[in-house]
């Protein structure tokens, strides 16, 4: 259980862990954020993860006012403190405290805050049976609108679509880009299995660069299966042998059923349960 927050170089008691109503990352979202593991008190992928935030907020215009070694520092300060070894990390980047428009420029102080806590995001069992899931009509943001490689704290588009899958009776759902292709799900990566060989949208297709994303693609190149990072279809998923997401959050978890349909023979499939049992290897789980 966590009971300290790192805030802009303090640790202070979870219950003590405040900032400004005035923050820009309150008010509009103005920020952006990164999901971070550890497993067995090693932080999985931390590097990628720190990388990619600093991307994110160069992104948006917003300067990180520590460093990335000194970021480093402070996750792991807060692990410590926390007396956590498998832990879910959440770093969080916001705008810090300003006038109520818009305007950056009357900001000041971006905050830097650390959590880090244990994290359930799908029950155990469906790691096991599989998830059912459904396409949203909420489509995945529009790249010239809101990159979704920027890990933004407004998270509503994802939100909304999650809402949908909920009310569908499922935890996840899948989502569109605008030109109808499969993008990912509101919170994972999605992957294709056809003949052995795993297929994947591209980064242009609107999707999170995901960490895990990433690492699977590299155990699925190092154990030989092919690999297609191209343009899908819903089409390319229904008619997969299997299919599975992938995310820091979730790690690595297979879908059986899409919009009512049975995938494969709706169980987790043999390439699947390999790809989870070489994760499991680089995590250590």
């Amino acid at each position: 259980m966590s009971e300290f927050v790192y805030i802009s170089g303090k640790l202070c008691a979870k219950e003590d862990a405040k900032i400004s109503v005035f923050d820009h990352g309150l008010l509009y979202g103005d920020g952006v954020f990164e999901g971070i593991r550890s497993y067995a008190g090693k932080v999985f992928q931390l590097q990628q993860h720190i990388e990619r935030l600093y991307q994110s907020a160069r992104a948006i215009h917003l300067e990180i006012p520590i460093n990335q070694a000194e970021m480093a520092d402070a996750i792991h300060e807060t692990l410590a403190a926390n007396k956590l070894s498998d832990a879910y990390i959440r770093v969080i980047i916001t705008r810090g405290a300003g006038s109520l428009g818009l305007d950056i420029n009357r900001t000041s102080h971006p905050q830097v805050i650390i959590i880090t806590d244990h994290i359930q995001l799908y029950p155990k069992e469906l790691y096991d049976s599989g998830l059912d899931i459904v396409t949203a009509a909420t489509i995945r943001n529009h790249p010239n609108a809101i990159d979704p490689r920027i890990k933004s704290l407004n998270y509503l588009n994802n939100i909304l679509a999650k809402i949908e899958g909920a009310r569908a009776g499922c935890v996840e759902a899948l989502m569109l880009n605008h030109k109808g292709e499969v993008a990912e799900c509101t919170g994972d990566n999605i992957f294709a299995v056809h003949d052995r060989t795993i297929l994947t949208p591209p980064l242009d297709a609107g999707i999170l660069e995901g960490i895990t994303r990433n690492a699977v693609l590299d155990l699925a190149v190092e154990a030989g299966y092919p690999v297609d990072v191209r343009a899908m279809t819903r089409h390319d998923l229904l008619t997969a042998d299997e299919c599975f997401l992938t995310g820091t959050a979730a790690e690595v978890i297979p879908v059986v059923r899409l919009d009512g349909r049975t995938i494969g023979n709706g169980k987790p499939g043999p390439v699947f349960r390999d790809l989870l049992e070489r994760f499991h290897s680089i995590t250590g789980k």
